[in-house]
């Protein structure tokens, strides 16, 4: 909760840091604030706030808090990989403002207990994306990224209201306590209405927009491709947990009772997430789209901790979320570095010979993309197997058999990069320098996705 409120109180400052003329402290002031959120998050764990005022509409038990924590905590590497996108005087204090209101839907979408505040939580998040997607002004394909997520998360907004109101009609409340009450006991009585599927339906199909689950995936590879990079790794990694969470309490909590009716539909999105994504990824040339589908192919993941439907699917999302977080977060720092001067040029020949031009960071991005694929021992073996252990035993093993094929078929595609870095020759010979708080950045997201790789059980143990 106190979180919550320090983020939003950091949006709002930035606000007004142009008419009070504080700009330049912000770049210092809203990281501070971000980790100063984090460490009360961290507070909140064993001293519980509760607010009786919001207590209908956000909680923050510990599920909510270790979410938050996670969020807090990408916010945090993301704000150091992220230093040049604030450099612009005139338009700064805006970008510090969107972010911190970026991250205030983010947070509330990981504790809301009411539908008012999902659909508010959506487009607290959503609305700065679509500024930030199209804040390089002068590049037609950042615009056309802004311009198609607007128009698709328009788009899934209107279905995810059309769902809320049907679902009303049945339940007659926007709680999910008592929506999930309503249904149990009509759904025990045979009486459901069938107005009441076809909203969990739309609600379905707005949820897999704004996770960007195949079919309804078409936005993600322009819309990653166009962004600048790190707008890109921002809605890779916090919006993407942001709205697995959300689903997740939507559908395993709100709609458990009728989870006959939904997780067929979601266990052939999830394959169809798997297929699509890793065979289109191993055809792309360029490495921010091969990002996007790779991101694609880990909400296929994702989607089967929610089918799972079990104790364990929470604790599943949470380690899966922060490894691909961490992990993500040190690859996209990397890419930025490498393309500086060529947005929109992030072809995979910048890595040629970087072994040679730089072997530390070479080094920390093989690592990265090991656990990207899921290979023993990194953080993403173990986030993919506990998904897997997860779903076993559910009627879903065809769907076990076909991630696992498919991961097989992600394997090509990151060595791809691997390939370049170590064994092809790079049109320039001398060393390539990064900054020293982005090579410490990736220094420390290598080391966690590591040393996540060593100690799962303590993640998973925080929910268990």
């Amino acid at each position: 909760m106190i979180a919550l409120f320090t983020i939003a109180g950091l949006g709002i400052l930035a606000l007004l840091a142009e008419i009070f003329k504080f700009r330049k402290l912000l770049s210092f002031a809203v990281p501070m604030g971000v980790l100063a959120a984090y460490c009360l998050n961290f507070y909140e764990w064993n001293h519980p706030i509760r607010i009786e005022q919001f207590a209908n509409m956000l909680q923050f038990g510990k599920l909510e808090l270790a979410f938050s924590g996670v969020l807090l905590a990408t916010a945090f590497f993301w704000f150091i990989f992220a230093n040049d996108y604030f450099e612009n005087e005139s338009s700064s204090a805006d970008h510090f403002a969107l972010v911190c209101f970026a991250l205030t839907g983010a947070i509330m979408l990981v504790s809301y207990t009411n539908m008012t505040m999902l659909f508010l939580g959506v487009e607290i998040l959503s609305i700065p994306l679509y500024v930030m997607a199209a804040s390089r002004k002068s590049d037609i394909s950042s615009n056309e990224a802004g311009f198609k997520y607007f128009l698709m998360g328009a788009f899934a907004s209107g279905f995810l209201l059309f769902g809320i109101a049907l679902v009303y009609g049945a339940t007659g409340s926007f709680d999910l306590a008592t929506i999930a009450d309503s249904v149990r006991i009509m759904y025990a009585a045979n009486a459901v209405p069938g107005f009441l599927y076809v909203g969990v339906l739309m609600m379905l199909i707005a949820m897999c927009f704004k996770v960007a689950a195949a079919p309804f995936h078409f936005w993600s590879p322009d819309v990653y491709q166009g962004s600048p990079t790190v707008v890109t790794a921002f809605m890779s990694t916090i919006v993407k947990t942001a709205g697995f969470v959300a689903f997740m309490r939507l559908f395993n909590g709100c709609f458990f009772s009728v989870s006959d009716k939904w997780t067929l539909i979601l266990a052939v999105i999830s394959a169809a997430s798997l297929v699509i994504s890793n065979i289109t990824a191993a055809s792309q040339s360029n490495v921010k789209r091969m990002l996007a589908y790779s991101s694609i192919s880990h909400a296929g993941f994702m989607l089967m901790a929610i089918i799972a439907n079990s104790q364990t699917s929470t604790p599943a999302i949470l380690y899966y979320s922060l490894a691909y977080s961490i992990s993500s977060i040190g690859g996209f720092t990397i890419l930025y570095n490498l393309t500086k001067g060529k947005e929109g040029q992030e072809t995979f020949d910048l890595f040629n010979g970087l072994g040679k031009r730089n072997p530390m960071i070479a080094a920390c991005m093989v690592v990265i993309l090991l656990s990207l694929a899921g290979i023993p021992v990194t953080s993403g073996f173990f986030a993919k197997y506990y998904v897997l252990a997860g779903l076993m035993g559910k009627g879903f093993g065809w769907l076990i058999v076909l991630a696992i094929v498919m991961s097989a078929v992600g394997v090509y595609y990151y060595f791809k990069i691997i390939i370049a870095m170590y064994f092809k020759k790079p049109d320039i010979e001398t060393p390539v320098a990064f900054e020293s708080s982005h090579a410490a950045l990736i220094g420390i997201t290598t080391a966690f996705t590591i040393l996540l790789g060593f100690v799962p059980q303590y993640i998973i143990g925080m929910l268990s």
